[in-house]
């Protein structure tokens, strides 16, 4: 074993579950399911190291195991009996003015040790006394250099093995991040998040901070994933992080103002370092107070595309299809009478595909149905994300002059809406009509601007699977024997 594979080594007693959503044939001996999609045939040996759905490690084999699930989201890990210390952790906490935020923000983090960078405050008299309250070390900056820098200046200040990034607008409990930092018990994890939900401090929410609530940018959904470029969660947003130190190098980009945080992700991605999202803990981010300020930031997220595509090409790709699959989704959205048929043509075409490859002995046919439809389902979603938000100005100029185009817009939003209720109940439905669009028109329009600005639409480019044969519409199914 190589010094590198030692590092990586899961240490013995830790143990992983194998993911309810897993689709499993064979008697449980072939796993489908993780993100990207994938196929795993345990082999006899593989198989007796389990116990039911858990794995605990005692040894390379085992070890090897683990990580391969952990790796391919096939896998989650347990967490239950890991203890973290909380002098192991410094929390840093960037911030301008803001100081009625910032102290409902140290407030819930005392005790834990407590760094404040203050970025270029025009009250810094005020930031100050703040952080003297909650005995929080204090890092004044005399000039603005935005949140990366100021987060970096605070990172460099650390001396313990984690650090969490909280920002002055986020309010966690430290007992939450001190679970967070349980996932640090897999050495390769670097950095980990919570879910961050929106929140507002008005007895009565006005319309756009209800939607927000239900449905804030930062909300990354209720599954938890190992995160990677093309996966089910490809991001994680800076608000709230638990990290180790070490592996986090310099920090974030200090040059950018936006997007910074999926930066940091996807280069400790590709480095091979392991990021992961637990959305059994939670983060509250207070919403935007005016509409003016609400439907900036969206804009604001969507300028930083252009960037991020630009340092990583297309690992920013609104979404990702196969051919067979984005014209089976195009004929759904369409609503004609041969719609039925093309998109049921695809689905038998891919499943035929897969029936002829799958390492399965019993129910493959079942299995590659299910995949198969899986991926249709994902198409659609995919392709009225891209009408309705990323290509909204393309879209609505067809619409002026295509029945066809409008045909495909308007079963957008149904298909739209129909999820967003299904995965985020409790907002009334006018609301959401008029804000989910909003939302999308900003966050759109965001992405054209710093699209022409650089004068490259690689942000706006849909993505090919990488290599291989596809499954559906996302990602290349691969097979292996563990």
């Amino acid at each position: 074993m190589t010094a590198t594979e030692l590092e990586r080594r899961l240490n013995d007693g830790f143990e992983v579950r194998l993911r309810d959503d897993l689709l499993r044939a064979d008697g449980g001996r072939v796993l489908v399911g993780g993100s990207p999609a994938r196929v795993v045939r345990l082999s006899d040996r593989a198989c007796s190291l389990f116990d039911g759905d858990r794995l605990v490690v005692d040894g390379p084999a085992s070890a090897g195991l683990a990580r391969r699930l952990l790796d391919g989201n096939l896998a989650d890990p347990v967490l239950d009996d890991v203890g973290v210390s909380a002098s192991d952790l410094t929390v840093v906490v960037p911030v301008r003015d803001r100081t009625a935020q910032l102290d409902r923000c140290l407030a819930a983090l005392a005790p834990l040790r407590l760094i404040v960078v203050d970025d270029a405050s025009e009250d810094p008299n005020a930031v100050a006394r703040v952080a003297r309250r909650y005995r929080a070390d204090l890092v004044p900056l005399t000039q603005n250099v935005g949140p990366a820098g100021a987060r970096n200046a605070g990172l460099a200040r650390v001396r313990t093995p984690l650090v969490a990034f909280v920002d002055s607008d986020v309010v966690v409990d430290g007992s939450v991040l001190l679970d967070l930092a349980r996932h640090c018990a897999d050495p390769q994890v670097a950095l980990v998040a919570p879910r961050v939900v929106g929140s507002t401090q008005r007895p009565r929410p006005r319309w756009f901070e209800r939607y927000d609530v239900a449905a804030s940018s930062l909300d990354l959904g209720r599954t938890g994933f190992q995160v990677c470029p093309g996966g089910a969660v490809a991001w994680l947003p800076a608000a709230c992080l638990v990290g180790r130190t070490q592996l986090l190098g310099d920090g974030f980009d200090a040059g950018m103002r936006v997007g910074e945080d999926v930066d940091l992700v996807w280069r400790l991605e590709a480095a091979g370092a392991t990021v992961r999202y637990d959305p059994s803990t939670t983060a509250r981010h207070d919403v935007r107070s005016t509409v003016r300020g609400w439907l900036g930031r969206k804009f604001i997220y969507g300028t930083g595309g252009a960037a991020l595509a630009g340092k990583h090409r297309d690992k920013l790709a609104p979404a990702t299809l196969s051919l067979s699959m984005a014209v089976a989704a195009a004929a759904v959205l369409q609503r004609r009478w041969w719609s039925a048929p093309v998109a049921a043509t695809a689905v038998a075409m891919s499943a035929w595909d897969l029936h002829t490859r799958l390492p399965i002995e019993r129910g493959r046919t079942a299995v590659a149905m299910r995949v198969s439809f899986r991926g249709l389902g994902w198409a659609v979603r995919q392709e009225a994300g891209l009408l309705l938000r990323h290509w909204w100005p393309v879209a609505a100029v067809g619409s002026i002059w295509s029945r066809s185009v409008r045909r495909a817009v308007i079963t957008s939003i149904v298909v739209d809406l129909a999820v967003f209720f299904r995965e985020r109940p409790g907002v009334d439905p006018l609301t959401v009509v008029a804000t989910r669009r909003l939302d999308d028109l900003a966050y759109g329009s965001g992405l054209w601007w710093g699209a022409v600005s650089r004068r490259s639409a690689r942000c706006l480019a849909i993505r090919r699977p990488a290599s291989g044969r596809t499954v559906g519409a996302t990602s290349k199914l691969r097979w292996s024997s563990q």
